[in-house]
Order: C-alpha cells, then structure tokens, then sequence
C-alpha cells in the first residue's frame, strides 16, 4: 500500500492538489456564479410564484373591481425571465464544473502517472497494476466529484443568504428564526454524516479497491481460467470483497435515505417556523414560507456533499500521498560500457556471460538486480560499485532487458518497440524483427507495423511475445543486453535462426551479454559460464 503522510488531509492540501490538476480556476469561478444565479433564481421563482397566486386569490375574492385592477402582467414576466435564468445557469454551472474537472483530472491523471513511473523500483512504494488503478482511477474520481460539486455548496451559501433577505420581508421574528436555523443545518448534517457514513465510505473505498486489484490479478491470468474451467474458483475469489463492497454500499444508501428524510423533516420544520412567525400579510408570508423550502432544498447539495465528504477525504489523502513522491525522472542516457563484477568473477566491457544453475536458484533475479527492478541478492557490481549503491537511471543506462514473461503495451507492433527509445525509425524497426526473427511473420500481417498486440499478445503467440521483446531490447542500444530465456518456445530451427542472428547482432555491435537460459543453443553465444550459486 501507497503511505499517506497524514491522518487527514490538511484543507492547504486541496488548493495545491488542484493546481498540480492544472485546474482553470476562472472558469471554476464562472460556474460558481452560475450556480449562485441559478440558487437566486430558483428562490426568487418559487417566492414570486407563491406571492403571486396568493395575492391574485386575494384580488379576487375581494371582487371583480379589484381583480380588474390586479396587474398579473409584470410578476408574470417576471416568473418566466427567473425561469429562464434559472435554466441557463444550471446549464452554464453543469457545463463548466464538468469541463474543468474532466481536463483538470486528465491532467492530474497523466502527473500522477509520471511520478509513479519516475520512482525507483528497488524502493519505491506498491505500484501493481491493481493498486496503481486503484489510485489513478477511484480516488482521482474522489477529487473530480469535489471540483464538481464546489459550485453547489458556493450555491448553498447564496441560496442561505438570499433565502434571508426574503423571509425579513415576512417580520423580523421569522427572519431570526430562519437565520437560526440555517445556521445549525450544516453542523446538524456534518455530524450526522459523519457518523453514519465515515465507516461504511471507507469499508467500500477499501472493498473497492481490493475488488479491483483481484480483477486485474486474475484477467492476466484469463486464459488459464478458461482452459481449466476455473471460472468458479476465480467467482469465489472475488466474493469477499464483492460482499463487503455491496454491504458498504447498501449502508451508504441507507444512510442516505435516512439523510434525506431527516432534510425533508428539517424543512418542514423551517417552514412551519416561519408561517407561525410571519405577521406581515399574507402574499408575504407565502413568499418567506416557498423562499424558506426553497433555501433548505438547495442546501441539501451541501448536506449530500458532506454524505461523501469520508470518501472524498480518504481519496484524497491517497492522492496526496502520491503527489508528494519525486517527479524528478531522469531519462536513461547514452552511456560508455562500464566492466561487471559477480563476486570475485570480473566480466570487461562487451563480453557474454551465461549465468546457469538449477530451477528456482535465483538467475532470473540477477538480471532484474541488473536491470534496476529488484535489489540484488547476490555480490554484484558495476563499475567497481555495489548494484545496490547505483541510481536506476545509471542501471537503466547500461542495461536492456529482455525478461522471461515478456509483458506487452496494449497497442500495436510499433507502440511496443518505440517504448526502447525516442527517435526508432520503422527501418530501424524492421532491421530489429530481422535480428528477432520475427520481420516475416509481422510483414505476412495486413497491419504490418500496425498489427495490434494485446497485452496478453493478442494475434502474437508466446514465441513470438519473446521475439517481439527481443526486439525492443535490441532497440534499445545500450552496451550491455540482457536475456532470460529467449528461445523459449520456439522450434530447433526458429531457435538456430535465431541464435545464429543474435551472434552476428553482436560481433557487430560489440554489446555485452548477459544469459539466462536452459536450452543448450543459446549458450553457445556465451564465451564464459559462472553458477548462480557461486554468488550467494
């Protein structure tokens, strides 16, 4: 798990956490009054409307003279230009919330991602597939549902206060009352939220997050599932925390339920209040009582944004605790070959080495010690350095690595060999497939360069997975190449083809190699041989 610096997160925090969003705060500022026009709007609607039909029932009970002298014409037009202003406003507060939040998490998203990807791999916090989703997904929605619901609470305090300034129009005991009244709801509701949504906001945040990282676990492993019918096993797996995310749920609706019989209650509490209070005439009193229900209706934005705030809080104190991590990537850079050391056994500069020794012996993590990804295990060293001394950038330097899983970029051909470095020609490409093996079988797709790949490989089978990361390695250029298993699953002939290929790539090249495998044809490329075991 990713460690937050704090129990909470400091109210300092948001404003930093929406700059690095690249948040526009003007056009958050325009939706603010949006929102604050349509609250006045709304409320100067229902308290004109309940004036008006109150004083024209009046006019004409009083008589005919009386109703002919009533003038319907002004407060009607008035009623259709709030109405009107009402329904640009919404329209204008939804379009530019939305707007600034779904850029703004877009960016945030893309920083986010940066500072995961720049961090150490020996040191750095769990980043899994499951868990980084975990992060950039659910709790960036947490401060995307914050950005968008800050014009509504500026809404609720407009609304509060206009709400005010009718109600004194129905005498000054209603007025105080209301005043009163507002004034306790959003302390009434903090701490009626908190305690029937902090524990069940954040079972289902950590429910959901479980859920999520069993689904991405188990997807790389669909094609297993399939084959030996273990969909059943995979359902229950997930069970737990499906369960617990359902029940955490339930209880957030329950408790929402409740939040809103309680504001519907409260409301008429208000009313009832302000009718009793009220000493002016009556089409005063029915515009104090509809601006009074219209005021406690708006504020329930506020009180149903305080029902999310433990979520919203729990997200956000993640996101915080990734924004603080380092952003300073440094980029792999061209590098002269520095000579290895494996314990005593000295290695110069564009030699081969096979490293051997039993299944489970610890080769494969060698080269990941190698490639920066692991701590070593093992007395290795570079340059006379300690590995575990080494930046990974200076790792990254003079290593590339082609691993025994061979992990693909869900996208095309191409995507997947210009992840080795900036600036890789098609030419370059192909003369990289040429070194693989794999030029004919990319050549024979109608896509060609563009033949998608999936990241379990898609059209590509295991062999040509391997080849393809062959390749990219290959791309690379960096003075030391690293190998785990490269031909496996390829026939004797692919595999001489391509043992034959690679021993040409490195005449030519001069770059060292590093060797892991189990099949005899590849480590003929090796001139030296050393046992894992040697290095405990």
């Amino acid at each position: 798990m990713i460690p937050t610096h704090a129990a909470t997160l400091p109210t300092t925090a948001r404003p930093a956490l929406l700059a690095t969003a690249g948040l526009a705060r003007r056009r958050l500022a325009y939706a603010s009054l949006c929102a604050g026009l349509a609250a006045i709007a709304a409320i100067g609607l229902l308290a004109l409307s309940g004036w008006f039909l109150t004083a024209a029932a009046l006019a004409g009970s009083a008589g005919v003279a009386t109703a002919m002298g009533f003038n319907y014409l002004i407060p009607s037009a008035a009623i259709r230009l709030l109405a009107i202003v009402r329904t640009l406003s919404r329209y204008g507060e939804r379009l530019l919330s939305h707007k600034v939040a779904l850029e703004g998490m877009a960016d945030l998203r893309g920083s986010l991602f940066d500072k995961l990807a720049a961090q150490d791999s020996r040191t750095a916090p769990d980043t899994s597939p499951g868990e980084a989703s975990n992060r950039l997904i659910d709790d960036v929605e947490a401060l995307e549902d914050l950005v968008i619901r800050q014009p509504a609470r500026h809404a609720a305090a407009v609304s509060a206060l206009v709400s005010l300034v009718l109600v004194a129009f129905g005498g000054w005991r209603a007025l105080l009352f209301l005043a009163a009244m507002m004034a306790g709801l959003p302390f009434l509701f903090r701490r009626i939220s908190e305690r029937l949504t902090r524990t069940p906001a954040e079972a289902a945040a950590a429910a959901l997050g479980d859920l999520r990282k069993g689904y991405v676990e188990l997807a790389s492993a669909r094609a297993e599932i399939a084959a030996y019918s273990l969909a059943d096993q995979a359902i229950a797996q997930l069970e737990p925390s499906a369960s617990a995310f359902d029940k955490a749920r339930a209880d957030l609706f329950r408790a929402e339920a409740l939040q809103g019989a309680l504001l519907s209650i409260y409301g008429g509490l208000c009313v009832a209040g302000v009718l009793l209070l009220a000493r002016e005439s009556a089409p005063m009193v029915a515009l104090a009582m509809l601006a009074t229900a219209s005021a406690v209706e708006a504020m329930g934005g506020l009180s149903r944004s305080l029902l999310r705030r433990a979520a919203l809080e729990a997200g956000l104190r993640r996101i915080a605790s990734l924004n603080a991590l380092d952003a300073a990537l440094q980029e792999p850079v061209s590098a002269a070959a520095a000579p290895l050391a494996f314990g005593t056994h000295h290695v110069p500069t564009g030699a081969r080495l096979a490293i051997t020794g039993p299944s489970g012996s610890g080769k494969t993590r060698v080269l990941l010690a190698l490639a920066g990804m692991q701590q070593p295990v093992a007395d290795l060293s570079m340059d006379a350095t300690p590995l575990a001394s080494l930046p990974a950038w200076r790792l990254n330097s003079q290593f590339a690595l082609s691993p025994q899983d061979a992990p693909m970029l869900i996208g095309t051909v191409a995507d997947n060999l210009r992840l080795a470095r900036s600036g890789v020609t098609e030419a370059q490409m192909w003369e990289a497939l040429k070194v693989a093996q794999l030029d004919q079988r990319i050549a024979r797709s109608e896509a060609g360069l563009d033949t998608p790949v999936s990241e379990g490989g898609g059209v590509l089978s295991g062999g040509e997975r391997k080849r393809l990361s062959l390749a990219r390695a290959l791309l690379a250029e960096r003075p030391w190449l690293l190998l785990d298993e490269p031909s496996e699953g390829l026939d004797a002939a692919t595999e001489a083809a391509l043992v034959e290929s690679l021993r040409r790539w490195l005449d030519r090249t001069g770059t060292g190699l590093v060797l892991v495998s189990h099949r005899k044809a590849p480590l003929t490329l090796c001139g030296e041989t050393i046992d894992v075991t040697d290095l405990a």
